[in-house]
This record gives C-alpha cells, structure tokens and sequence, in this order.
C-alpha cells in the first residue's frame, strides 16, 4: 500500500506580503505537480495533514479552481482539519467552513474517526485535529495512539506543534520524545511549517515534510525546500521524500528586501529591550505606559515603540497562533 504525504497548502487568492510571484499560480502548479506525482508513484492513497485552506470562508472562486484538481487525483484524499481551516481555532466550527463543504461532497475525506483501509496490507487510520489547548499537558494525549486494531500498521494524522526539538518556553509544544509510547508506526505531523527530519524510535517514525509553501519572512525558509512524502507499506516501511519542481528557488519568490526589513526591527526591538531592561525611576507598572515613557526619554522612534507595543499585545492573545 502507497501513500503520498503532503501539509500546509493554505490556499489562497491573495499574495503574502514577501512573495514576489502570482502565488495563485504557484499554488495551482504545485498542486497539479503533487497530483502528477501521485499518478506518476501510482498512490493508493493520499494524506494531508491540515491548514488545506489558508482560511475558513475562501472565496467559491478558489474553491472552484482547487477542487477541479483535487478530483482529478485517483486516490481518494484523507485529511486532517488544521487551525486555519476553523473559525476561531474552534474545530466545532468545520463543518461551517469551506473545508467542511468539501467533505460533504466527499471531494476530500475528514479523518475524524477510525479508518481501516485496505489492499496488500491493512492500515488503522486515525487523526487529532487541531484544537487550542492541543498541546497543554491534559491534551496531549491526543497524539498518542493508545490501541492498535488488528491490523498491519496504524497511522495517525495530527496538526498541532509536535516537535523534536524544545521551542522557547512561552510556546505550547509536544516534544516527540513525549509521545514515544504511541503504538502508531507512522505520526505524521503539520502546523510546524519548517518540519524536523524523519525521527525513527523504536521502529515508529515520525514525520514532518514541512509546508509546500513558504509564506514566512525567517531567512530558513530561503534554504528548506518543500517537499511531498511517499510512504510504502509492505512487509516493511519505506520512506521517500520528493522536492516539488515547482516550488522556485527563494530568490524568486520571496523578497529578500521584507526580511531585511523584519531583521532591522528585530535589531531596533532587542536594543529597544535593552533600553528598557537597564532603565529606572519608572512612575508606572502598567507595561503599555513603561514602553511609551522609555520611548518618550530616549527619543525613540513611534515606528519601533509601536512595534514593541504590538508584540507584548500578541503575547498577551491567549493562544496565539506559532505556526
């Protein structure tokens, strides 16, 4: 049994502010690359691990584009719902979305309960779809499959902040190494749009291709190349990635001149930091007031005050959105 493994597509109509290209058109050609592939390594199945739209209500038009696409694939697709594809980060909210549209008409497969799927082995299919409080302690038992039916291998699908390596603390996450008692024999992961290198512990693996997309300004995006997976189950596991041709070479289609900008800021907000850290005789204890007196006396610019105002309000918002 053959499936091929892709994440992140956030479809959308606009352009990302540090994309130079008709990202539309990207995405068409990376989709239609994917299904090429698909055909091409003759699939049996195809897995997608969330985020398919880059919001809940896309516009019909592009529904209508992606989806002539989507059927054209012979294997049926199975997905997991992803933070972007919800209102609200509520995953009760899907079936109001355009990603909920197209599992009613069966174009795409929500895995929301266990799928046995079938052919020259058997396969236990089952998913943990995005919710906010994921990856706190209590929930994240979620990725980790506790039961194996009687069948040859078990897959689970998840979309959440699993990862191999410990991110900084204000960020909730589920280290793989949390999770190594699942009985699953593949884990495939989403949300993280970099990924990690395949992890294999104890016969079990882990995996995390990354998004097919680069939407981000962070320099790493310019070296990581988006990539499909194809995973083969026979009386072994085996594990192929595929670089999609269609996905340009960064420097033509990210705007370098937007990440020099973000570096810039992130300068001026670290010295900001500094200023702040090494100040005194502060007559407020409100955060908001301190940032703008220490503006105010150290002749501070209000593009970089704003700044460092935006980014305490974002870490105050309760589940803020890493990915």
């Amino acid at each position: 049994m053959k499936f091929l493994y892709f994440t992140d597509s956030h479809l959308r109509v606009t352009n990302p502010k540090n994309r130079i290209d008709n990202f539309y058109e990207t995405l068409k050609n990376k989709m239609n690359e994917i299904l090429q592939i698909s055909l091409n390594e003759n699939v049996d199945y195809i897995l997608h691990g969330g985020d398919l739209f880059d919001r809940p209500d896309t516009p019909i038009s592009l529904v209508s584009d992606f989806s002539e696409i989507f059927q054209k694939f012979k294997a049926p697709i199975y997905i997991v719902s992803g933070n972007h594809d919800i209102f609200g980060h509520n995953p009760i909210t899907v079936h109001r979305t355009m990603f909920g549209l197209l599992d009613s008409f069966g174009i795409i497969r929500m895995v929301n309960n266990k799928v046995i799927l079938k052919k020259d082995v058997t396969v236990q299919l089952t998913s943990f779809p995005y919710s906010i409080d994921m990856d706190s302690p209590k929930s994240r038992e979620g990725y980790i499959v506790r039961e194996k039916d009687d069948v040859d291998y078990a897959i689970h699908l998840t979309h959440g902040f699993l990862t191999d390596k410990k991110p900084p603390d204000t960020i909730p996450h589920t280290l793989i190494s949390d999770i190594s008692d699942t009985v699953a024999d593949v884990t495939f992961g989403g949300h993280i749009h970099y990924g990690f290198k395949t992890i294999e512990i104890d016969g079990k693996y882990f995996i995390n291709p990354g998004s097919i997309v680069r939407i981000s300004n962070a320099l790493s995006e310019f070296k990581r190349k988006p990539k499909v997976v194809i995973l083969e189950l026979t009386n072994k596991i085996d594990i192929r990635e595929i670089n999609l041709k269609t996905a340009l070479p960064a420097e033509e289609v990210l705007d370098r001149s937007e990440i020099e900008h973000h570096k810039f800021k992130t300068q001026q907000f670290n010295d900001f930091k500094s200023t702040i850290e090494s100040s005194s005789n502060l007559k407020s204890f409100d955060v908001f007031d301190i940032l703008v007196e220490i503006a105010k006396n150290n002749n501070i610019s209000k593009e970089v005050r704003d700044e460092a105002i935006k980014r305490v309000e974002l870490k105050q918002i309760e589940g803020a959105d890493y990915n």
